[in-house]
């Protein structure tokens, strides 16, 4: 079962994910931005907020989260994205 590990917010509404089988990949939250679950990520400080639970989920708070497998399977690896940035 894969878990993120480590999270760091990025520009754009991008997050990088590091995840416990020691790949790095970035998803895109700006999709999410239309559910009302996820409209307090467009604050700055609140989606700066993001960080790893100690069960490898990545939150903002107890009701905004992102299960690693939604994570790892709808984003880019490191490499693909700077190979197209």
């Amino acid at each position: 079962m894969i878990r993120a590990s480590k999270v760091q917010p990025m520009k754009n509404y991008l997050i990088c994910v590091s995840f416990s089988d020691g790949d790095k990949r970035i998803y895109n939250c700006y999709p999410l931005l239309q559910y009302p679950m996820f409209s307090r990520l467009k604050e700055e400080s609140f989606f700066k907020k993001v960080h790893v639970d100690e069960m490898g989920v990545v939150c903002w708070d107890d009701s905004t989260d992102l299960p690693p497998d939604e994570l790892y399977n709808n984003s880019e690896s490191v490499v693909e994205y700077t190979r197209v940035s």
